[in-house]
């Protein structure tokens, strides 16, 4: 397959709501897409990265930047889906960017090729299982309000975004008001130490499925540590940008479950290589999100119908987060959403809705 040009475009795109975690408050999202033509198809990808570099070390312009002045260069002229990870190798880190032109390429192949992107990851099923994530909020009756209009919306499973203060009353008012058969759980995006292990400790009471990332990026030793010391099941999230890295955590005893985001590892054949890994392990995996527009959900959806994801993942509807989404939106039936059985992604931009949100657009002749 031989590459034409890729276009750079950058789309705002509202949410609904501000969205609160440990790290920072949301409004809106500043979105690279990513497409690549080709004489035979293009393909579409959406870039991860964030404004600012908060959730990780990337963020949207210097993604940009890296795919402009150092990705694209690096691709050979024919190259087939395999390749481009082989190619961009040499470059350190920046695995959003890369996620991003690798699943465009992706994309354009499997859409020449008339191939769906579930089928090619091995999709064992043709719908997932839905859960959402819920910020943190100003106050303990405002987080009783979004999570019941959450359950009645038919989503299966509530996570709960915590940090040091906000944490044990929360999750206590939540299963005191919904019960003990709300699947439920809580992701700290490393807010807390070693040194908080008491006060974790004390969500042990409340039957969570799982706690997400307690403890810093870096540490698996001491989540480790944390595991002998917690009931509930360790998640490692930020921890994990590689199979490596998943080989090493599972290795060290520093989690029982993976939450695999394709952005922060590189693409979806890093993630179904982490997959593979957590199945053969006994590790539980599920899919995270980025806040994602539809392009980036439809090929999430497609990754959680892998065997191995067992746990519902943060595959939510379109309007969780966006008045109107850039493709036709994903709609939640029954607490699931319907794999994508269509070309490639199975979805693209509506053109009108595209050009509406469009904040900048670079053309690049290769």
């Amino acid at each position: 397959m031989k590459i034409t040009g890729v276009e750079l475009r950058r789309i705002a795109m509202p949410l609904v709501a501000p969205f609160r975690t440990s790290f920072g408050t949301e409004t809106s999202r500043d979105v690279l897409l990513v497409r690549v033509v080709t004489p035979d198809a293009e393909g579409w990808a959406e870039c991860v990265a964030m404004t600012e570099p908060l959730y990780s070390s990337e963020y949207v312009d210097g993604a940009a930047e890296v795919i402009r002045r150092f990705l694209l260069p690096a691709l050979p002229r024919n190259l087939g889906v395999h390749d481009v990870g082989r190619a961009l190798e040499p470059i350190k880190g920046h695995r959003m960017a890369k996620a991003a032109l690798e699943t465009a390429v992706l994309d354009a192949r499997l859409r020449a090729t008339g191939e769906s992107f579930g089928r090619f990851l091995g999709a064992a099923r043709d719908r997932v299982p839905c859960g959402v994530s819920v910020g943190i909020m100003d106050s303990v009756p405002e987080l009783l309000d979004a999570v019941a209009g959450y359950l009645d919306e038919g989503y299966v499973r509530i996570k709960l975004k915590i940090e040091p203060g906000w944490d044990v009353e929360p999750v206590a008012a939540v299963r005191e008001r919904f019960g003990d058969d709300v699947l439920l759980q809580v992701d700290a995006n490393a807010a807390y130490s070693l040194s908080d292990a008491p006060r974790l400790a004390r969500l042990d009471a409340f039957d969570l499925l799982l706690i997400e990332q307690p403890l810093a990026n870096d540490d698996l030793l001491q989540h480790a540590r944390l595991a002998k010391r917690l009931r509930t099941p360790i998640c490692l999230d930020e921890s994990i940008e590689s199979a490596e890295h998943a080989a090493a955590a599972i290795a060290l005893g520093s989690c029982s479950i993976v939450n695999i985001k394709p952005g922060r590892i590189g693409g979806y054949l890093e993630a179904r290589r982490i997959h593979d890994l957590c199945r053969a392990n006994g590790i539980a995996v599920w899919c995270g999100g980025m806040l994602e527009t539809g392009i980036g959900r439809a090929a999430n959806v497609a990754l959680a119908a892998l065997p191995g994801f067992t746990l519902p993942g943060d595959t939510s509807g379109s309007r969780r987060y966006y008045e109107t989404d850039i493709t036709e939106p994903f709609e939640l039936v029954d607490g699931h959403l319907e794999v994508p059985v269509g070309p490639g992604l199975g979805v693209e931009p509506i053109p009108s809705v595209l050009d509406e949100v469009t904040t900048s657009m670079e053309w690049i002749t290769l």
